[in-house]
C-alpha cells in the first residue's frame, strides 16, 4: 500500500515537473525589440512618419513603407508624391502583372518595405536593456521586390547596424518586374554598452528602377550571460527545476508517511 501511495505521489510530481519543464521552454527569452513584426501602426499601409506611424520605430523623412499583408501587389501604400495625384506605391506581384507573386514572410502580417536607392533613411529603435559582456542573437526576415511600374534588373540587400556593430546580408540580384522568396538571417553580438540604436538601413542599385528591400520579424535575445557563457538569468534551468520538483516531492511523501 506505501509503495501504491509513493508511487501515485511520485507520479504526480513527475507530470508537474513535465508541465513546468516546458512552460519553461515556451517562455523562453524576452524578445529585446518592441512591434518586431510592425503590427501596430496607425495605418496598415503607409508612408513611415508621413502618413504612417509604426509604434517603436522611426524613420523620419525616408521613402520607407509599410505594407498591410495582401497590399503590396493590389492597393499599395499612399506616398508624399502619390498624395498629390492619389496613386499609391506598389510592388510588383501576382497581382499587377509581376513575374511572380509577392510571398508571405514567416512572420505573416504587415512588413516593412524600403528604397534602396531613394530617400535612404534608416529604420530605428532604441534598445536600452543590453548587458555588458552578454552575447546577443538579432534575427529577422527580408526579401527583394521592385516598384510597380519600372523595369530592368536591381540588386537589394540591408546595412544592420547596433550596438557600434555593423552586419549586411548577402546582396539579392533581382530579375525586372519581379520578387524573391523571404530569407533568414542571424548575427551575434557582445554588448559593450548598456543600450544602442539598432538600425536598418536599405541599400539598393539601380537608382530609378526602384529596388525594395523588405523586412519583418525583427527579434533580439540574449543567449549566454557575461563572463562564463552560461544561458542568461531569464532562461530557466531545467536540471535545476527537476531537481527541485523532486525534492519537495520527496519531502512530501516523508510527511504522508510520518501521519497515522
Amino acid at each position: 500500500m506505501k509503495n501504491s501511495v509513493l508511487s501515485r505521489v511520485l507520479q504526480g510530481f513527475a507530470a508537474a515537473a513535465a508541465f513546468v519543464l516546458a512552460s519553461a521552454v515556451q517562455a523562453g527569452p524576452v524578445n529585446l525589440v518592441q512591434n518586431g513584426g510592425f503590427e501596430l501602426s496607425t495605418n496598415g499601409n503607409g508612408q513611415l512618419d508621413f502618413n504612417t506611424a509604426v509604434s517603436g520605430w522611426t524613420a523620419p523623412g525616408g521613402y520607407n513603407f509599410v505594407f498591410a499583408s495582401g497590399t503590396a501587389d493590389t492597393s499599395g501604400a499612399m506616398t508624399w508624391f502619390g498624395s498629390q495625384n492619389d496613386i499609391p506605391l506598389t510592388l510588383w506581384g501576382a497581382n499587377n502583372g509581376g513575374a511572380n507573386a509577392l510571398a508571405h514572410s514567416a512572420n505573416g502580417g504587415n512588413f516593412i518595405a524600403a528604397d534602396g536607392a531613394y530617400g535612404v533613411v534608416p529604420i530605428q529603435q532604441a534598445i536600452n536593456s543590453l548587458v555588458i559582456g552578454t552575447t546577443y542573437m538579432l534575427k529577422f526576415e527580408w526579401a527583394a521586390a521592385q516598384q510597380w511600374g519600372f523595369h530592368g534588373e536591381t540588386s537589394e540587400k540591408w546595412s544592420v547596424s547596433i550596438d557600434g556593430n555593423t552586419f549586411e546580408t548577402a546582396t539579392y540580384n533581382n530579375q525586372s518586374h519581379a520578387s524573391s522568396g523571404w530569407m533568414q538571417e542571424a548575427f551575434t553580438f557582445t554588448a559593450k554598452s548598456g543600450g544602442s540604436l539598432l538600425s536598418f538601413l536599405a541599400a539598393g542599385t539601380p537608382e530609378g528602377h526602384p529596388p525594395f528591400s523588405l523586412l519583418d520579424g525583427v527579434s533580439l535575445f540574449a543567449i549566454s550571460s557575461p563572463d562564463d557563457g552560461s544561458p542568461p538569468a531569464d532562461i530557466p534551468e531545467p536540471a535545476s527545476l527537476l531537481v527541485m520538483l523532486t525534492g519537495l516531492g520527496l519531502l512530501a511523501v516523508a510527511r504522508r508517511r510520518r501521519q497515522p
